[in-house]
């Protein structure tokens, strides 16, 4: 037993990082293939028979329990390096279990390929982390329009076509919301109906340009994606493919306010630019420098930071993932910040853990106010959700003393061997308790 886990907050089989604050952080960070691309590209390749290769594949627990998900439908899937191969040949199944799905949001996204492929789905309500309500009835009431009949009972959509010999119908679909995940399920399932679906208020993220590039690799017709307006004429049939995930920009971004928060110098690479346009506007707002080189972004902290206004919107407007790391990054600077929540009602649980670190916050409704403090104190904090974990790392990385992180489980989904990364470019973090889980065995 070590003397850290001797003077550890939590229980030994409770994993957790310690973080010695107040390093600078130096020098380069690889960003991994997104999350929330990589999750929904898994999903599609239920469309075809033919193999998928999906490179750039990040090691995320979130990853392993999609392959898991989708192994138990009979969907071949095995590793290669950091790239996944998928084969839906041996689709047998179209019910994942509840006890898999529970586990993750993206679990949901099956439901619109599974009808494409089998003319019927039975899908539990997604799960994932607690930040808000985040329904499906988009999802859903798109699908009707395209010829589905479906009902909900003990938590279980399911889901069926009806007439035309099980093929869905192409439409005209308005979303009330540019949804995310609705825009990625609806042109999943256009991409094998009958005739021509046009969607619009489509969600215009870069992980919807990125699922449309596959399937237009695979032979889907596409046109429009990263608009409002998105058009899919249906093919009878999708091929093979061979497709690389986009570079994550939430993991980006995390990094580039991490280093912000320590008043560091980082480059992080390779991103895209243009998917962060909103976020290194205000990295610039609050006075740090911002450069690009080569494939990615280099980071300063010439002067004093001050603070800044943000209000989260759909892309391209200021990410609802980055709300939280932000917010610790804004907890040090100078003078006031207006922080407000637009997109999940419960995502300002991380404030009451950072007021115990002694930021000074306080909330009304969906808004956040911030009075910088000179410095954070290191103390026992927990992620709530993926994000808050996130954010407490970082508000950890700026703070005086010793801070331990709970709620992994949390943070393992969506950042790969964070503390080794960080580890790589000064920082003195380690992960002590419970051993890291296994992430991509399915």
């Amino acid at each position: 037993m070590t003397l850290a886990a001797l003077n550890s907050p939590v229980g030994l089989n409770e994993s957790q990082l310690s973080i010695v604050g107040r390093q600078r952080l130096e020098g380069e960070l690889h960003v991994n293939g997104a999350k929330n691309s990589a999750l929904v590209l898994m999903a599609a390749s239920v469309l075809s028979c033919d193999s998928i290769r999906l490179r750039n594949m990040p090691d995320l627990t979130d990853i392993g329990t999609m392959a898991k998900i989708l192994t138990s439908l009979g969907v071949g899937f095995h590793l290669e390096g950091s790239s996944a191969v998928l084969r839906s040949d041996g689709l047998t199944r179209h019910d994942p279990s509840y006890d898999l799905t529970r586990k993750l949001r993206a679990s949901f996204f099956l439901i619109g390929p599974l009808l494409a492929r089998h003319g019927v789905a039975k899908v539990p309500l997604p799960g994932g982390c607690r930040i808000g309500s985040r329904p499906v009835r988009e999802h859903n009431k798109g699908l009707q329009a395209m010829g589905v009949r479906i009902s909900i009972e003990g938590g279980v959509v399911s889901a069926e076509v009806q007439g035309n010999h099980g093929r869905l119908q192409g439409c005209s679909i308005d979303l009330d919301c540019p949804s995310v995940g609705a825009t990625e399920t609806l042109m999943m399932a256009a991409t094998l109906a009958e005739g021509e679906t046009v969607l619009r208020n489509a969600a215009q993220e870069p992980e919807v340009v990125d699922l449309a590039g596959l399937l237009k690799a695979m032979g889907a017709r596409i046109h429009g994606a990263g608009s409002s307006t998105i058009r899919i004429s249906g093919v009878r049939k999708l091929h093979g493919a061979d497709y690389a995930v986009i570079p994550d920009r939430i993991e980006a971004a995390t990094f580039l306010i991490a280093a912000a928060a320590t008043r560091s110098r980082l480059h992080v690479t390779p991103m895209e630019p243009n998917h962060l346009n909103a976020v290194l506007a205000k990295l610039e707002e609050v006075g740090c420098s911002v450069n690009p080189q080569g494939q990615g972004i280099t980071v300063t902290t010439p002067g004093q930071l001050r603070g800044c206004d943000l209000r989260t919107q759909p892309f391209p407007g200021f990410p609802t993932d980055l709300q939280a790391p932000f917010m610790a990054l804004l907890t040090t600077v100078q003078g006031t910040s207006f922080v407000t929540e637009t997109i999940f009602e419960n995502r300002l649980q991380h404030v009451a853990e950072l007021q115990r670190m002694g930021a000074q916050i306080r909330t009304c409704g969906n808004v956040a106010i911030l009075e910088g403090v000179p410095m954070l104190s290191g103390v026992a904090v927990t992620g709530t959700d993926l994000r808050a974990a996130a954010a407490m790392v970082i508000a950890g990385l700026a703070a005086d003393g010793v801070t331990h992180v709970a709620g992994l489980e949390h943070l393992d989904r969506g950042y790969a061997r964070l503390e080794e990364r960080l580890q790589a470019v000064g920082a003195r973090i380690s992960r002590i308790g419970a051993t890291r889980p296994a992430l991509l065995a399915a």
